[in-house]
């Protein structure tokens, strides 16, 4: 019986030891619920759309020839500084000048028949007039003569296209630019029989380039001629260049059953870094403010949870989100509607939801911190980037935001978060811009 006593007391001080060690030093103990927030700020935001493309000048010029024939002679090369009416290459005349000495002499012959023909008509004329000859003989000779006038000028016209033929064996540079490409070498056959065979490519100005971007669909809707633009190239990638919107091509393209539209984009090139064919990455800056008052994009998707309620007095009411128990593991945070809403965003028309900048206002609802009190507040926002939120009406510059809450029973689920489950598509176009004013994390804790 004492035996028994005994080892229950033994095993009972182990258990009471377990416990004691536990309870003072594995035990972590249960961290305050602690509200992040941020007062708004004023700072630079802006709405982008991404796009990769390809850099050309802004006019080319191809040069061809008219005739065909042997390259004898270049005298531009790659790169080649040409002005207009320079020499950039000469053809084989030999055959084209032989041309114009055969039609020379046939000019020569009906000339003289000409004069022949002339003579023989004054005399043919003048017996007529006193009756030695018919008015049939008389006919015959003013044919004859006739005959030999357009004879000459059918030959001066054969030796004018022999001419103009001999001297587009000459090739000359239309414009003053830069030789891009040359597709010739001396010996070459070049053959104008059904085409133009390009021999040189020579852009204008490459000191403009021009970026043709290829645009998504889903993003073509908000880009306009004149927005701005910066890209990289992969040549100097640390350097960012500026651009602006000049036209939009109503051509679609598609690849892979994705239809894009190509956006032309002007940039300087004064530094002479560009080069034509080089591929750009490009953000299209579709809507901007400058001195927005900005909060974090997390503010909006910020819910109260009932475990709040025991330090601070909660004002306004807090919705539910579906597929969430009321009070369960702290359902009131992570993404959603704003404001608790279960419908969904609802949907207005164009007229009510833009200013007259053309940026969409949308309703939206966060959370103010006001001593213990938890207040909801409806705003009216403007753009978004998914980092920060331009706020157009319904708050002040004191007003103290709550963006999300740690600590307490809140631990299993963290702080608030926007961004929703990892695993779905991000969304097209995102904002390229950040928000200049206001932080993007943290935020001051209470």
């Amino acid at each position: 019986m004492k035996t028994s006593y005994k080892r229950i007391l033994i095993i009972a001080a182990i258990l009471i030891a377990l416990a004691a060690i536990w309870f003072f030093f594995i035990r972590k103990p249960e961290q305050p619920i602690v509200l992040q927030t941020e007062k708004p700020t004023y700072g630079y935001i802006a709405q982008s759309v991404t796009a990769t493309g390809k850099i050309e000048p802004e006019d080319t010029v191809t040069v061809g020839t008219q005739v065909s024939g042997i390259i004898k002679y270049l005298y531009a090369n790659f790169n080649s500084q040409v002005k207009k009416g320079q020499l950039l290459a000469e053809l084989d005349k030999s055959l084209l000048q032989a041309t114009v000495d055969q039609y020379n002499g046939q000019l020569q012959n009906a000339q003289s028949q000409l004069v022949f023909q002339k003579g023989n008509f004054d005399r043919q004329a003048l017996l007529f007039k006193t009756d030695a000859i018919s008015k049939a003989d008389y006919d015959n000779a003013l044919n004859t003569y006739t005959a030999a006038k357009a004879s000459v000028n059918t030959a001066q016209a054969q030796v004018r296209s022999a001419q103009k033929n001999l001297s587009f064996a000459d090739i000359y540079s239309p414009i003053d630019g830069v030789v891009l490409n040359r597709n010739i070498n001396i010996g070459q056959t070049v053959a104008a029989s059904f085409s133009t065979p390009t021999l040189f490519v020579i852009a204008k100005d490459i000191t403009k380039m021009q970026v043709q971007a290829n645009v998504d669909e889903a993003d073509i809707g908000t880009v306009k001629a004149g927005n701005r633009v910066t890209f990289s190239v992969d040549a100097f990638i640390t350097d960012q260049f500026k651009g602006r919107v000049t036209e939009i091509r109503l051509h679609p393209s598609v690849s892979a059953n994705v239809v894009t539209y190509t956006t032309m984009i002007n940039t300087p090139n004064d530094d002479m870094k560009l080069k034509p064919g080089m591929t750009a990455n490009v953000i299209i800056y579709t809507k901007e403010v400058n001195n927005a008052m900005l909060i974090p994009a997390r503010a909006l998707a910020f819910i109260p949870d009932s475990a709040l309620m025991e330090k601070y007095q909660i004002v306004g009411r807090i919705g539910r989100k579906t597929g969430r128990k009321p009070g369960g593991g702290g359902g009131a945070f992570g993404g959603g509607p704003p404001g608790g809403s279960t419908t969904g965003p609802k949907t207005h028309t164009l007229a009510s939801r833009k200013d007259s900048s053309g940026i969409a206002k949308q309703t939206s609802f966060v959370w103010l911190l006001k001593g213990t009190k938890i207040v909801k507040t409806k705003i009216t926002t403007g753009l978004n980037d998914d980092a920060n939120v331009e706020v157009i009406a319904g708050l002040t510059p004191a007003d103290v935001v709550i963006t999300g809450a740690t600590g307490g029973k809140l631990n299993a689920t963290g702080s608030t978060s926007v961004g929703g489950s990892p695993f779905m598509p991000a969304r097209r176009g995102g904002g390229g811009g950040g928000g200049g004013g206001a932080a993007a994390g943290g935020g001051r804790a209470r």
